[in-house]
């Protein structure tokens, strides 16, 4: 009988030992994410030379904010590609100094990040500039699991990173859009091959789970939302399809398409993963917040809640400022060069409505550089403008605004019809009658936030130069377009070769109008290539203006939309849809 309260004592101590073994510890977390930054790291517009929005240095102000609040060590903070193309500040420390650290690295070290994706943008500074960077980026790790290095089969780029924050694992796998090869000439990416996400994806992530075991797995895919949209022969945006095909991540950040997404405020959707976007040029913030369960050891529940944060109501960070101020002044110097004389304004808001000087200005240059017959170009920029007076070096970066090359190409007069059918099919809506839009708005999602009102992004609005033509806005795709004559009035033949300048986002099939449009096939478009600039085009571009000194704005009347009444009353109706900021 005396054993009785040592068996009690024992099972009271046993329960409290059992007790004190589940107790469960709860962590928090902050996951936050920059994507698309596109060299707007300052607060400033070094092409149109004003205060701009956005930023890395907001992205400084709200960090101090949030580290201050949880703590450094609860913070994970991650890129998601497309950061060194834009801004002239990304073009000087890629091709002008090549010889410091480069800023990009400098600037994400100092902010603390913990992992990058690789963009396509990024891509297209070609093998010194980003091979340069990832070095200089180290130990921040630079990811890309489907960039291939074809010599052995392996990712060119590390596939995934291991974070530990207070004592959890997390682990991030990045991923990149495959469709390079429809825009980048392949010098650029020599050795490469780009796989499809999906089959990345599931290669890597059961790998990743047996091998790492993951509290928290996070994509980072430069790649946006819409699937349906084909580049070529790639599935250009295929990180919801990653999601519901691939098990296993927690959180999934897109890129590459400029919209705002949460996943988490759409009806209906399913919010496991969180997926999430914030768009271009630092304008927002992803954050999701990050509540862990912890029972001897293992993670047994994950509450997970998202949301897009706003920062241009946000001061920008003065220390970040003050540290990257002998950079800022060296960029301001550089863009505010003079480089010629403009004796009027160039607007590219004409352009959607026919000629303009802002584009006969381009087709003129790319002409003049090449030699070619016959130019194809389109408005890179939504809203652009050269004001008349001193040309400075940002106007070159109005005037053009990507790194492409120049191209001369060979096409057949009814290959450069066909080319010319299918953009001005994405341009131009067909009317019906004369109260029907001429230009082709957009009825859901836009292609591309940059042109949130119109179905397609203007840079793949093509008009030509060198020959005359008409496009009659009531006929459909195949019927749209007349041409006339050669621009000196000599006959345009449908069976002859004709040198065509383009630039080499067009020339690889960008856009698809020289591929599904003008019917060339992808494997043949390298032989239809006679030239090509060895730099950018805007290099060129910035030479050829620097030789004529002053530039007017012409327009080269060369074609123009039917029927002129229906037209007139259209285009005015449009443009005060498109712009209406004008009076």
């Amino acid at each position: 009988m005396k054993l009785k309260p040592i068996i009690i004592a024992m099972a009271i101590a046993s329960t409290l030992f059992s007790q004190t073994n589940v107790h469960a510890e709860e962590v928090n977390l902050k996951v936050v994410s920059t994507t698309d930054v596109h060299g707007n790291f300052f607060p400033y517009n070094f092409i149109t030379l004003s205060p701009g929005s956005g930023s890395l240095s907001r992205v400084a102000s709200r960090l101090k904010t949030i580290r201050d609040s949880i703590g450094e060590e609860n913070v994970i903070l991650l890129d998601d590609g497309d950061i060194l193309q834009g801004q002239p500040t990304a073009y000087y420390y890629n091709f002008i100094d090549t010889v410091s650290p480069h800023i990009v690295a400098r600037m994400l070290k100092y902010l603390k990040y913990d992992t990058q994706t690789i963009g396509n943008h990024d891509v297209e500074t070609g093998h010194a500039v980003y091979d340069r960077y990832r070095k200089d980026l180290a130990p921040i790790p630079f990811l890309g699991a489907n960039v291939i290095d074809k010599a052995t089969g392996k990712p060119y780029l590390q596939p995934y990173s291991v974070i530990n924050k207070n004592g959890i694992k997390i682990v991030v796998f990045g991923l990149l859009t495959p469709a390079i090869p429809a825009w980048l000439p392949e010098n650029l990416w020599a050795g490469l091959e780009f796989e499809d996400m999906v089959e990345s994806a599931k290669k890597w992530v059961p790998e990743i789970i047996e091998k790492e075991k993951p509290d928290l797995l996070i994509g980072l895919f430069h790649a946006g939302h819409d699937s349906s949209r084909m580049t070529g022969e790639w599935r250009e945006n295929a990180s919801l399809l990653v999601a519901e095909q691939v098990p296993g991540f927690d959180i999934i950040f897109m890129g590459h398409d400029h919209q705002v997404y949460n996943s988490a405020s759409i009806p209906g959707k399913n919010v496991k993963p969180l997926i999430l976007n914030p768009a271009n040029n630092a304008n927002n913030l992803a954050e999701v917040d990050v509540k862990l369960t912890i029972e001897n050891g293992k993670v047994t529940n994950k509450v997970l809640t998202s949301q897009i944060t706003p920062l241009n109501s946000l001061k920008p960070d003065q220390e970040f400022l003050d540290t990257f101020e002998p950079e800022r002044k060296i960029i301001y110097d550089f863009v505010t060069e003079k480089i010629g004389t403009a004796t009027g304004d160039f607007s590219v808001r004409d352009a959607y409505f026919g000629p303009s000087a802002f584009m006969s200005l381009l087709h003129d240059l790319q002409m003049q550089i090449t030699g070619a017959e016959i130019s194809f170009a389109a408005p890179l920029s939504f809203d652009a403008l050269i004001k008349e007076g001193d040309l400075l070096m940002s106007d070159m970066f109005t005037l053009y605004k990507y790194e492409n090359m120049l191209y001369t190409m060979a096409l057949t007069g009814k290959e450069i019809k066909d080319y010319l059918e299918m953009s001005y099919s994405l341009w131009t809506d067909q009317m019906k009658s004369p109260d029907d839009h001429m230009l082709l708005f957009a009825k859901g999602d836009p292609a591309k936030g940059d042109y949130a009102k119109l179905e397609n992004p203007a840079y793949n609005f093509d008009s030509a130069a060198g020959i005359r033509y008409t496009v009659d806005v009531t006929k459909p795709r195949g019927e749209k377009i007349n041409i006339i004559s050669m621009a000196d009035g000599t006959p345009f033949q449908y069976d002859k070769t004709y040198k065509v300048a383009v630039n080499s986002y067009r020339g690889n099939g960008g856009g698809n109008l020289i591929t599904e449009g003008a019917g060339i096939p992808h494997s043949e478009l390298t032989s239809r290539i006679l030239s090509s600039t060895d730099k950018d085009l805007r290099f060129y571009l910035i030479k050829a203006v620097q030789e004529r000194g002053t530039i007017s704005p012409k327009v080269t009347d060369n074609w123009h939309f039917i029927p002129e009444k229906w037209v007139e009353g259209a285009s005015k109706q449009d443009r005060k849809i498109l712009f209406p900021d004008e009076k």
